[in-house]
């Protein structure tokens, strides 16, 4: 009322960087006043001004851009907004005193996770940034490979808690949301490889993820065809208590029903997480996240139509497979984590934290799918009266797939970590204990019926073409630690950072101890601020887990050893500005892995099955080359190029050659022909499952030249070819080829609503930061990329590969609004 009556209003707000931190002592004036505030510690503001009058706020502060802001408000009225400041000048020494971690650390990209909401992309958060920078093979996954490794190599942390995937899936299309909520995350690290002791035992990467903590109350929400989510965020008085509570859904059906299996979709995924800390003085501090995911996938296939082309110099045809279904399938996929943190700073040098975390894991497949194939050359003559149709059947047959796997795994985690900084020095350990219970009920088989007979056909017995049993309740307990050094060696004409450590592993399956030491060293020429050169190199060991203990037959090898690899990495990071003094980035990665008591894997879509033994020594090695940069000022863009070959050799993979008496090759199975010798050959070395020679990534953002409003966003993935394996062969192993996966999507969106301090307090849009309308494109070029390959067998038992394709293209349409 007082305010009214004197004809001011107020003016609230806080100060944030880029990265939503606090700024304080942001001089904050009217512009054409020569004094105004400061904002405070926590980036806090409070001005009055006068009413009914057009006025503009200026922020100010020494290393961020300046801003203005333009109001006019009513009597009374009190507006509470979000500043954010970006760093001032951006000249290239501003950015490289910015990014000096990044730049130092081996194989660390830093990932903006504001990206991952404007990424046309089908899967959509943090992980489909990092397939353009690592590559992928599949638009419904969110899983990706790093340098020659799997998925089950790669590492995530949110907030120092390890996550973990599913372990029963089997393709892209049963996959929910990804437990990472790029709404909630502050900071995002990817670590490629040669990563520091502090960081688990894994063979590949490591994603660490920071959720904010919040500085004053804001949210979003966002709506498309194939997910809505919402999020909030804020704090209580005196900033004690911070929260931030994030909700998504998703549902593909719109994707999977253009598939070319045609039937109902009926796929559905949520989640809910949530973030607090608790201050309890200057000193104590606790914090509490926890997350709760469930995915279901319900499928009543009808019929599919594949086709692959056969071209040779005396041979071509369009070979096609007719099948038609009967049956469903009904997956159910869910987990929770809760973690507990207690976080301690008795001095500005020491940070010590205590953790506690349960997660819990269950997941049910059952399927029942029958299918009625016929197989043979497809007609494509636009004028017959058969086009599209099989007209010279070569095969025909029934098989039927079944399944009923139940899988229940609790992980309970304790952990201490810590860190002193003394000048040069700064330390960093750990200590954790983790018990992990598995039970795990596994019953799937597959009958095949071809011309009538089934297979394997013996007239003696009955029997099943594949069959997979086996039932496990496992308890393992894990003891690890690390303790490492982080040392800035000289600082000033030349700067030298050396970060040397060691980690520990023990665990009761296999009872076998684990230690890995590794360093990493930078080193910045003298009066070169714009190149640094990198080394790094140490032992990487992975322990076994659920999956590489089971064996093709269902049974366990509880005797497993962890897979081993030393590995060396050696790059160079250089900065450069290019036309309008725009800044640029090029980081450089040669890599090579050697590894031993390799456990071999065949991976089919997104599912991986381990051979069960370490039978096995492999290398990878490769460059990586990434150029950072915007092509128009404030757009940020980025290209990734990468060369890798990845070989494995199995112990004891020989296969046998017989001959005739007149010294030809034949076919033992030949009831015409005497065998009078043999053959023995070595297979040797041959292409890993994940063994791509080229892989290349591009994130582009731009906008008209005449309104920074209308931005397109395009994303584009290529990987050359694949190996893909034939089950139960030894001298073909991983001989099908999987053709190159190139995909593009590309996305164009509007601002429909901004300049939140020139609304009127009555308008109901008057809350809102910005509203932005987006549609996307998904698989512009309409390429039908192939995932993996079905066998099948004509009349004569030869086998004929026939590609399972991914999505065509598709339109999204999303609406983000901020708050």
């Amino acid at each position: 009322m007082a305010l009214a009556q004197n004809k001011n209003a107020v003016i609230s707000g806080t100060v944030l960087d880029e990265n939503d931190q606090p700024i304080s002592n942001v001089s904050i004036t009217i512009l054409g006043k020569t004094s105004g505030i400061i904002s405070s510690d926590s980036g806090r503001f409070q001005l009055s001004v006068p009413a009914e009058k057009s006025l503009a706020l200026v922020f100010s502060h020494s290393g961020y851009q300046s801003i203005q802001k333009n109001f006019y408000l009513s009597p009374g009225e009190q507006e509470n907004i979000v500043i954010h400041l970006l760093i001032g000048g951006r000249t290239l020494e501003a950015v490289v005193v910015q990014d000096e971690r990044e730049r130092r650390e081996n194989g660390l990209v830093k990932i903006n996770p504001k990206n991952a909401i404007s990424l046309p992309s089908t899967t959509g958060g943090v992980e489909a940034l990092i397939k353009t920078l690592v590559g992928s093979n599949n638009e419904l996954s969110s899983q990706y490979n790093v340098r020659g490794g799997n998925y089950d190599e790669n590492l995530v942390y949110i907030n120092d808690f390890e996550i973990y995937r599913p372990y029963l899936v089997s393709s892209g299309q049963q996959e929910g949301l990804s437990l990472i909520n790029p709404e909630l995350a502050k900071n995002v690290n990817f670590y490629t490889g040669g990563f520091q002791a502090k960081y688990g035992d894994k063979m590949s990467s490591v994603l660490d993820i920071q959720y904010k903590k919040p500085a004053s109350f804001s949210g979003s929400a966002y709506v498309s065809l194939l997910e809505q989510g919402v999020h909030l965020e804020g704090t209580t008085a005196k900033d004690k208590l911070s929260y931030l509570i994030g909700a998504r859904n998703k549902s593909n059906r719109n994707l999977l029903s253009n598939q070319p299996t045609q039937g109902a979709y009926i796929p559905s995924a949520s989640d809910i997480q949530g973030y607090i800390t608790y201050k309890l003085n200057t000193k104590w501090q606790l914090e509490l996240l926890g997350i709760l995911s469930t995915s279901r996938f319900s499928f009543y296939p009808e019929s599919v139509k594949k086709t692959a082309s056969v071209f040779s110099p005396v041979f071509s045809a369009n070979l096609g497979v007719d099948i038609y279904f009967e049956g469903q399938e009904k997956d159910s996929y869910s987990s929770s984590l809760a973690g507990l943190s207690l976080v301690n700073n008795p001095s500005k040098a020491v940070k010590l934290k205590w953790m506690l975390s349960r997660f819990k894991d269950r997941e049910n497949e059952n399927f029942d799918i029958g299918g009625a194939y016929l197989f043979g050359e497809r007609d494509f003559d636009n004028n017959s009266t058969t086009f599209g149709q099989i007209v010279n059947a070569l095969g025909a047959g029934y098989y039927q797939n079944y399944a009923r796997n139940e899988l229940s795994i609790e992980t309970w985690n304790a952990g201490h970590k810590g860190n002193l900084d003394k000048g040069k020095h700064f330390l960093q350990w750990g200590l954790n204990f983790e018990q992990t219970k598995i039970h795990d009920k596994l019953l799937q088989w597959e009958y095949q019926d071809s011309a009538g007979y089934s297979l394997p056909y013996n007239p003696s017995s009955a029997q099943i073409y594949n069959s997979i049993q086996g039932r496990a309740a496992l308890k393992i307990e894990k003891y690890s630690g690390y303790l490492q050094d982080n040392i800035h060696l000289l600082k000033g004409r030349n700067d030298i950072s050396l970060q040397a450590g060691v980690r520990f592993n023990y665990n009761s399956l296999n009872k076998e101890m684990l230690i890995s030491p590794r360093i990493q060293a930078s080193w910045k020429p003298a009066g070169r601020k714009d190149i640094v050169y990198k080394l790094a190199a140490g032992v990487y060991d992975q322990p076994p887990f659920y999956r590489e203990i089971r064996k093709y037959d269902g049974s366990l090898n509880t005797a497993i050893k962890a897979q081993k690899s030393i590995q060396f990495v050696a790059g160079a990071d250089y900065n450069f500005s290019g036309a309008e003094n725009r800044n640029f980035r090029l980081t450089t990665e040669a890599y090579y892995k050697r590894m031993h008591d390799v456990i071999p894997y065949d991976i089919d879509n997104v599912k991986i099955r381990y051979l069960g033994a370490n039978n096995a020594k492999a290398y990878t090695t490769g460059v990586e080359m990434r150029l950072f940069g915007e092509l128009v000022k404030d757009a940020e863009s980025w290209f990734s190029l990468g060369f890798m070959r990845s070989r494995e050799n199995l112990d004891n993979d020989a296969y046998y050659q017989y001959k005739n008496a007149a010294g030809e090759i034949i076919n033992i199975n030949s009831t015409d022909k005497v065998v009078k010798d043999s053959l023995r050959t070595e297979v040797g070395w041959l292409r890993r499952p994940t063994d791509r020679l080229i892989t290349m990534g591009l994130y582009l953002e731009d906008y008209l030249a005449t309104n920074k409003n209308f931005k397109v966003h395009l994303n584009m993935l290529y990987g050359s070819n694949m190996s893909y394996n034939i089950p139960n062969s030894v001298r073909y192993r991983n001989a099908l080829i999987v053709e190159p996966y190139l995909r593009v999507d590309i996305g164009f969106s509007a601002l429909l609503l901004s300049e939140k301090n020139a609304r009127r307090s009555h308008s109901p849009f008057r809350n809102f930061d910005n509203i932005w309308a987006s549609l996307e494109v998904f698989n512009l070029i309409n390429r039908a990329n192939t995932i993996s390959y079905q066998l099948i067998k004509d009349f004569s038992n030869s086998v004929y590969a026939i590609p399972n394709r991914l999505t065509p293209r598709l339109l999204n349409l999303k609406l983000l609004a901020r708050f």
